[in-house]
């Protein structure tokens, strides 16, 4: 952590960032709203999974996204997706069709469809690209050897698992849980190794930072934690919003966290102090947000109605 002249410093400079970089743009490819959000590695291509059981992916072009291709395969909805961590023509969504797909961008369809035991709700990758972890609605956790396109194992959970991601070192996945807990599980042993209490109600997602350090959990208490990784020790509480925290997203550098919700602003955080350094204003509540890995440009979608729906908005433009 920065000393705190240092921090100081960064904040009063990123609130002026974001006072004169705060225009939206939007672009609407769906139709019926989007689930997820997703940056490629190198920030080229905004990748988004809709209700509408299709996959879009968009070129960043300046200050706007451009229609690249939208893939389509799964017959339900794709609840979320996820890039390769260092391949940027590779994702894989997760859909309530009991399938994992992989996608490579230089195709026209999936590469891989990989059945699944229930309808899956949450997908990560392990930062090593060698694992695909998916969750479905039934509460198990299937290991997908993303090389050979394969289930390399299922974990029954006893207790609600809402999202899932795995630590730097590839060796853990942690999971928030229905009981306010978030459990680490040892991937090789197949055990949970510890148990992090640190919400009073349901923690519904999770987010690492870029540098494997810090992860953050969002409630639905309306708080969000952040956490040591090395102390595995709650280092800090956010609790501007008033609703379950359902999306949030750690900028390239780690200094700032967005948090989305049922709230009708998207707050955006310094994670050393906790200040707040924006607030991006929304007309519905948020179930996306992610912050470009290079850029301090934030992607998210809202359950938005009507005309609006199936819409991608991305803040951070330059007034």
């Amino acid at each position: 952590m920065a000393d705190v002249g240092g921090v100081q410093q960064y904040l009063d400079h990123i609130t002026h960032h974001f006072e004169t970089h705060n225009k939206t743009r939007d672009i609407r490819n769906h139709d019926a709203k989007v689930h997820s959000v997703s940056w490629s590695c190198d920030g080229r291509r905004l990748a988004s999974g809709s209700f509408d059981k299709s996959v879009c992916v968009f070129a960043l072009d300046r200050d706007r996204l451009l229609r690249e291709k939208t893939f389509h395969g799964h017959t339900g909805s794709v609840d979320q997706l996820v890039w390769h961590p260092s391949h940027s023509d590779s994702l894989a969504s997760a859909s309530a069709d009991k399938t994992v797909r992989i996608f490579d961008t230089r195709t026209q369809k999936s590469v891989h469809c990989i059945a699944t035991k229930g309808e899956n709700i949450n997908i990560s990758w392990s930062p090593d690209g060698n694992t695909i972890a998916v969750g479905n609605k039934e509460d198990l956790v299937s290991l997908i050897d993303a090389r050979k396109a394969v289930v390399r194992s299922d974990q029954q959970f006893k207790y609600e698992v809402n999202e899932i991601a795995f630590n730097k070192e590839c060796d853990q996945l942690y999971l928030t849980t229905g009981s306010g807990t978030i459990n680490v599980v040892n991937i090789a042993e197949n055990k949970v190794v510890n148990s992090l209490k640190g919400h009073t109600a349901s923690c519904i997602c999770i987010d690492f930072d870029p540098s494997g350090s810090y992860f953050a959990v969002g409630s639905a208490d309306a708080l969000v934690s952040i956490w040591d990784v090395s102390e595995l020790a709650c280092i800090r509480m956010l609790s501007r919003l008033d609703w379950p925290i359902r999306t949030l997203s750690f900028s390239y550098d780690g200094q700032l966290l967005a948090s989305g919700s049922e709230d009708l602003v998207i707050d955006v955080a310094l994670v050393n102090t906790g200040d707040k350094v924006a607030e991006v204003p929304c007309e519905s509540p948020t179930l996306t947000v992610a912050w470009h890995p290079k850029k301090l440009l934030l992607a998210y979608a809202c359950d938005d109605k009507d005309r609006d729906t199936g819409t991608i908005k991305l803040f951070g433009f330059e007034n």
